[in-house]
């Protein structure tokens, strides 16, 4: 049997988000992981298929972390802003 070749191309590199997953806010991004990941976890599908969602997953995984890494700098621009509540002070 003879392996294809892999395209470097065939995948968007992993600092741009195909444009679908890039619109999605976190929340659906997460949901939709979530469901590949159950998905994948059954075993059901074919290998193929399975490979495809994993890299959609890799994805919206890479989506999420920079959700949460500007929600992060958000809150920490509250936490350092001049007259923003500090919140470092309730810790």
């Amino acid at each position: 049997m003879q392996e294809s070749p892999t395209s470097p191309a065939a995948a968007p590199p992993p600092s741009q988000d195909p444009p679908d997953i890039a619109a999605l806010s976190f929340e659906e991004a997460l949901a939709e992981l979530e469901a590949i990941v159950k998905a994948l976890e059954s075993g059901q599908g074919r290998l193929e298929e399975s490979i495809e969602a994993y890299e959609r997953g890799a994805a919206l995984r890479r989506h999420c972390e920079r959700k949460l890494a500007e929600a992060e700098q958000k809150v920490q621009a509250i936490v350092e802003g001049p007259s923003g509540p500090a919140l470092r002070d309730v810790e």
